[in-house]
């Protein structure tokens, strides 16, 4: 169960995802200064800044998948150095693989998320592989689930 501050940044996690132009997925991320109750950054997932948004490649998953900036990458990149130690929300998905690497190498500490769909592919095994990496790097994951 989270605490109301937990709920409030998770919540707005929420909120942030409609901000992206993914017509299939919107994901939103948050990342706190745990101490001062402090937003550092926020991130949506989406093309990288001056990278047009144009319907033809948002449709066509092929090319979405290797063009998209995750909303964790989006929120860590803002974040810089003030990353370290903080938390990170996000949600309507878990970390994948590739962003628990980066999520792990930015300093985060703890990140909080909804639970991972293991009956789905390939999101299981992404989400096996993101705890295993946060277990070994010592980074703490509080599941939530989404309102």
């Amino acid at each position: 169960m989270l605490d109301k501050w937990d709920q409030r940044f998770f919540d707005l996690a929420g909120y942030i995802s409609h901000w992206s132009k993914d017509p299939s997925t919107k994901v939103g991320s948050v990342v706190v200064d745990p101490k001062s109750k402090r937003i550092v950054s926020t991130g949506f997932n989406g093309f990288p800044a001056g990278v047009e948004d144009r319907n033809d490649r948002l449709e066509d998953r092929a090319v979405k998948y290797e063009m998209v900036v995750h909303a964790e990458q989006n929120a860590l990149v803002a974040a810089g150095p003030g990353a370290q130690g903080a938390t990170l929300y996000v949600t309507p998905l878990p970390p994948c693989a590739r962003c628990a690497v980066i999520i792990i190498q930015a300093g985060i500490k703890r990140v909080v998320c909804p639970p991972p769909d293991l009956m789905r592919e390939p999101w299981a095994t992404q989400s096996r592989i993101a705890e295993e990496m946060f277990a070994e790097a010592g980074v703490d994951v509080d599941y939530a689930e989404d309102n």
